[in-house]
């Protein structure tokens, strides 16, 4: 027999799975929906060493803030190690425009910029014009949303 009150508690239940396990932002760095790769595999240090974005590969990689990050080359991998800080992306590698208006979006890895010593990715070339336009604002934003936008803890 059906019950409205057990249907209510059964889509309740579902809803309450479903959308914090599914669709959390489980850890304040950009994976893949159904990985644990960093900003989708590309090497965080080769946009500071080679100015652009260079794939990164399984062999040179580092577990950092609960993520996988990708390096081109074992010397990249050691630079990474000794300062992950400096060459990691702010923001967790999340869409610096997005995270300035409290959201998360992936990103594009050609659309980047490297400012005061520090990596932004955006969502696509786009939106980084958009970025560029207002970048300390957007910045200023960014660094008072993050991490908590992304629903985490602050980071050791």
């Amino acid at each position: 027999m059906f019950s409205v009150k057990r249907f209510m508690g059964t889509v309740t239940t579902f809803l309450m799975l479903f959308s914090v396990s599914a669709f959390a932002v489980d850890d304040a760095v950009n994976t893949g929906r159904f990985n644990d790769t960093a900003i989708d595999g590309y090497d965080t240090v080769a946009y500071f060493t080679q100015n652009k974005p260079v794939e990164g590969n399984k062999v040179h990689q580092v577990k950092w803030r609960d993520a996988n990050w990708y390096f081109s080359s074992e010397e990249n991998k050691t630079l990474f190690t000794a300062e992950p800080e400096k060459y990691a992306p702010q923001y967790g590698g999340w869409c610096a425009y997005a995270m300035s208006k409290g959201d998360t979006a992936r990103i594009d890895p050609d659309a980047f910029d490297i400012s005061n010593g520090k990596l932004y990715l955006n969502y696509n070339k786009n939106v980084q014009e958009i970025w560029l336009e207002e970048k300390l604002s957007h910045i200023e934003k960014a660094d008072d949303l993050y991490p908590k936008e992304t629903n985490v803890k602050t980071f050791e």
